[in-house]
């Protein structure tokens, strides 16, 4: 038989053999731990490096469906505070339980948030005494079913959810008279709420307010909700702190609520609905009637039950290792809490950076916000690339919607607002990996225009102010970099210079490429050039990153190895390495590629490599690039294994929107995006037995390792698609295209 055809016939029967053994979905959330993230860091890395919040994940134990607009959870933290997540593990009281728009894993606040508390006994409407005991062995908490306990034993309280609304049921212990307190979080006494005894319901908003640029203004929307019981009320009224009204509203009032009260049986169950909406009260009563139509407390949970393990089915791991599938299958659920869903089922949204004006998206469209840019950029969102490239097109049709009703595309998008959040112009980054990469059903030269405006024009003085353009531009462009003398005023974050003229580097790298594809050659020539300005902040005598004065000079004293404040969140040495578009030239400065690995050595020599901070997610892959690619092998093991575990403590600093957790499935898959914009990702040692990752187009990569021994680590030989394969890069659309790798791993590293 020929050759050719020999290898077709064993191709066909392979895809047969996988279609069967992976047709039907395998039960992955009992592998999912909510509570990951929840408690302060208990790696290694964080305990020398994190600092604060840092040393938190500020994650929390969530009920939703994927991406959705609101999450659901018990809350222990009262009101919308930066950097206090509304769940925090070691906390012994809950206060109810909260609509959130919480930034998972991050350190801003919560916003348009409300509670609603089930209270037995006498009505109580003060904060200090609405509070009820738990234990967390008295808590079941899962992506789509919550549950607890309270410790008085006098109420069970159970929670399903859908994008955008959510089915509570409460039974009573005994019987006895049962409230329902709902309170808008509003920090600033600015909420509205409303109460219909009439209709057995309570509805209301709490305005948002715009953080880091413009902080403290109106963000233009608010987080509507109305609340429906499903049986008739005894009483009702409203509230301010301990104080009661007999009226049907009350707002712009200090800790307002409203409350409805019943009279239940022992054993009765109570079912409230509730929907919430980013546009109005009329919509999120739509947004109720479309995707809780009853009072199915099952059929909800089903359905949410359906949605979280199709996503994470998305990849199928095989081990021997039940604790390597919890952290596994924990971050690949991180990894598709954000961007968050902001249009009602009819596609209305708020149009972004404008004052209660609403837009409506064409039919199959959505509109995505809170995107932690600077973060997700990296792995989170070339995560999604791979197995949610419909998704990804949504969110850049966002941005670019984005770009259009503000007049300039955001840097960091979230409360539907412009941030300024961070450093760089990583939108950039994002829209051009998406489209090189095939996913392109958005218009692509309009995106290419905004993007383009970022990089060449400063916006006028009022509009900058709002946060729009990139920081600092004019003098990146004059020097080559930003000099010390630049304090880069009207920024979140200012000064930063070296981390910003790196980041800057990168982005007009990843445009450069954008605009080769377009067409733009006068652009990309520019562009390139400007990539290049990385050099000007890499000091060739130190090796290392290090600020410069407008003169040229370098600063002194220099300190490699303490935060200072030319470094965004890290020290010199930490940051010398973010040169993903050209590691070549970076070698270079160097010395070549043993001078590339000393310098590499030396950050984890020195036990100076933060793991808990983005900026440094791509460093162990680069021994890749030197004469020592096992070096990465060994390193990537080795943070895989001390800065993930599966308790409360397992994550080692923010996850920021889940781009902690992505860096996880890359790392346990044998691959990482060190060039999100490229069509390579950097392979390393993979950490499962077999993984399948399963393409919505249909088709499946699989990934095979086979160990000579159990402690095996390093890369001898692999194969894809039963052909030998030398080198330790996978491509994109290698991957997109279905195949096999198949990875052999020895004791001993190649020299």
């Amino acid at each position: 038989m020929p050759i050719n055809k020999q290898k077709k016939i064993i191709t066909i029967i392979f895809c047969l053999v996988v279609s069967n053994l992976f047709a039907q979905e395998k039960s992955l959330l009992k592998y999912v731990d909510p509570y990951v993230g929840t408690a302060p860091s208990t790696t290694i890395s964080a305990g020398k490096h994190g600092a604060g919040t840092e040393q938190r994940a500020n994650t929390i134990p969530a009920v939703g469906v994927p991406f959705g607009m609101t999450q659901w959870v018990a809350q222990t933290q009262r009101l919308e505070t930066k950097c206090v997540p509304p769940y925090i593990y070691q906390d012994k009281t809950i206060s109810g339980f909260r609509g959130t728009h919480w930034l998972s894993g991050s350190c801003v606040p919560d916003y348009g948030s409300f509670t609603i508390m089930p209270l037995i006994g006498k009505l109580k409407t003060a904060n200090t005494e609405v509070v009820a005991h738990f234990e967390h062995a008295d808590e079941i908490s899962r992506p789509d079913y919550y549950k607890v306990e309270f410790s008085n034993n006098q109420l069970v309280t159970e929670i399903a959810a859908t994008s955008r609304c959510s089915i509570m049921q409460f039974t009573a212990a005994a019987a006895d008279s049962l409230y329902l307190l709902v309170t808008p979080n509003s920090d600033k006494a600015k909420a509205h709420v409303f109460v219909n005894k009439a209709a057995n319901e309570i509805s209301g908003y709490n305005p948002s307010y715009r953080i880091y640029v413009g902080s403290g203004k109106p963000a233009g929307f608010s987080g509507y909700f109305v609340i429906k019981v499903e049986r008739k009320s005894n009483t009702g009224g409203v509230y301010s702190g301990a104080n009661l009204f007999a009226l049907d509203s009350i707002a712009d009032k200090k800790d307002i609520g409203a409350y409805l009260g019943f009279k239940v049986a022992q054993g009765e169950v109570l079912r409230v609905k509730i929907g919430t909406s980013f546009t109005s009260i009329a919509e999120a009563r739509k947004n109720l009637e479309a995707e809780i139509p009853n009072w199915d407390f099952n059929g909800v949970r089903t359905k949410a039950t359906a949605a979280w393990e199709k996503a994470l089915n998305k990849i199928q791991v095989t081990d021997t290792s039940e604790i390597s599938k919890h952290i596994f299958y924990t971050a690949l659920y991180h990894s598709q809490l954000m961007p968050r869903l902001y249009n009602d089922v009819d596609g209305t949204y708020p149009q972004f950076a404008h004052q209660y004006k609403t837009a409506k998206l064409s039919p199959g469209k959505n509109y995505y916000d809170d995107m932690s840019m600077w973060d997700i950029y990296r792995a989170e969102l070339p995560l999604l690339e791979i197995i949610q490239p419909k998704l990804v097109s949504n969110i850049v049709h966002s941005l670019i919607l984005k770009g259009q009703q503000g007049g300039w595309i955001p840097i960091f998008p979230i409360w539907n607002s412009y941030t300024s959040a961070m450093i760089g112009d990583h939108t950039g980054p994002f829209i051009s990996s998406a489209y090189l990469k095939g996913i392109a059903n958005y218009d692509v030269k309009e995106a290419y225009c905004l993007l383009r405006q970022n990089a060449f024009e400063t916006p006028p003085k009022a509009d900058y102010e709002e946060g729009k353009g990139r920081r600092a531009l004019d003098s990146y462009l004059k020097y080559g970099y930003i000099p010390l003398e630049d304090p880069v005023n009207n920024a979140p974050h200012s000064k930063e210079q070296v981390s910003r003229t790196l980041e800057y580097a990168y982005d007009d790298y990843a445009l450069a490429m954008l605009a080769k594809s377009l067409g733009h050659t006068a652009d990309y020539k520019q562009l390139l050039a400007r990539s290049k300005n990385y050099k000007n902040v890499i000091d060739p005598v130190t090796g290392l990153a290090r600020a410069k004065h407008a003169d040229g000079s370098w600063i002194t004293p220099f300190y490699p190895d303490k935060k200072v404040p030319y470094i965004t969140e890290g020290t010199p040495r930490q940051y010398t390495f973010y040169v993903p578009q050209d590691v070549a030239g970076l070698t270079q400065i160097l010395g070549g590629k043993d001078k590339l690995e000393s310098a590499l050595d030396s950050i984890f020599i020195k036990d100076e490599y933060w793991h808990g901070n983005e900026p440094g997610h791509q460093t162990p892959y680069m021994y890749n690039f030197t004469n020592a690619p096992w070096k990465t092998q060994q390193i990537v093991a080795k943070v895989r294994s001390e800065e993930y575990t599966d308790g409360p403590g397992g994550l080692s600093g923010n996850d920021d929107s889940g781009q902690m957790s992505a860096w996880y499935v890359f790392a346990a898959l044998g691959f990482y995006p060190v060039d999100p914009v490229s069509d390579n990702y950097q392979l390393g040692t993979p950490l499962f037995k077999q993984a399948v990752i399963n393409m919505e187009n249909g088709k499946k990569f699989v990934i095979n390792t086979t160990k000579s021994t159990s402690s095996a680590l390093y890369i001898k030989s692999i194969a894809l698609n039963g052909v030998k394969y030398k080198l330790n890069t996978i491509s994109y659309r290698a991957i997109a295209s279905g195949g096999r790798m198949d990875i052999f791993l020895s004791d001993k590293h190649a020299k």
